[in-house]
Parts: C-alpha cells; sequence; structure tokens
C-alpha cells in the first residue's frame, strides 16, 4: 500500500539557522521558507537524491509544531511521510483495520499541493505517520 518514502519532518525553533546547517555545512540544496497557515508552520524543504527533509517551524504558539518543541526544546523528528496512490483508499483500508486518522479525517492539501493525512502515532511503533497522495 505505501509507496516511497516522501519526506522526513524535522521541528525545528529557528528556520534560518537549521537551513543553514543543511545549505552551509552538509552542502544541501535548501528551497525559501514557506508558510502554510492551514497547517501551522512554515517549511523548507531541503533535497536529497533519493528523498527529502522537511524543517517545520511553528507559526504561532497554537501551531502543532510549538507544542512539539514545548515537550522537545531542541526539536527533532516529527514526523515521516509516505507517498500513496490513492489517499481515501489508503484511509479506507486502514481505518477498518484499526488505525487512527487524526483530525477529521478528509484529507488536506499538504506543501506539496497535494492531499495529505496524518495517523496517530500509539497506531505506528511511536512514530507520527503523514500519507500523501503521489
Amino acid at each position: 500500500m505505501i509507496g516511497r518514502l516522501n519526506h522526513v519532518a524535522i521541528a525545528v525553533r529557528d528556520m534560518a539557522a537549521a537551513s543553514a546547517v543543511y545549505r552551509d555545512t552538509l552542502g544541501a540544496q535548501v528551497s525559501e521558507a514557506t508558510p502554510q497557515p492551514d497547517h501551522g508552520v512554515s517549511t523548507v524543504f531541503i533535497t536529497l537524491p533519493n528523498t527529502k527533509i522537511e524543517l517545520l517551524e511553528p507559526l504561532g504558539t497554537e501551531s502543532p509544531i510549538a507544542k512539539f518543541l514545548d515537550r522537545n526544546p531542541d526539536g527533532g523528528i516529527h514526523h515521516i511521510c509516505y507517498e500513496v496512490d490513492d489517499i481515501l483508499a489508503a484511509r479506507d483500508r486502514l481505518v477498518a483495520q484499526g488505525a487512527r486518522v487524526l483530525g477529521s479525517g478528509e484529507p488536506k492539501i499538504g506543501a506539496h499541493g497535494k492531499p495529505v493525512l496524518f495517523l496517530h502515532p500509539k497506531d505506528f511503533c511511536g512514530t507520527l505517520v503523514e500519507l500523501e497522495q503521489a
């Protein structure tokens, strides 16, 4: 059902400093920061030959990333994102197997302009999983 790994998301307090680490220290290609108000974050994507790293910085104190950073002051891995061919079929199959979809259960448009859903970490070995329609 799942396809390729689309990205690993890392929560950061300072997007400019984190971007500089990837760009200047590691020599990676780093995008410009893009606000994603529907998700309460700003994002930067680091392009790697086989996947991407997504840096997440909170947009305001009510952002889920702000809450994550309250619990993890140094930041860290927030979620992993897998591609699926049909997000609604994937959701329905997972729910039928007992997995919990966060939020309303309906896909939202994600940072790549494609439908996304998040799955409860307690159902996936303690890892928050994002599904993105390929």
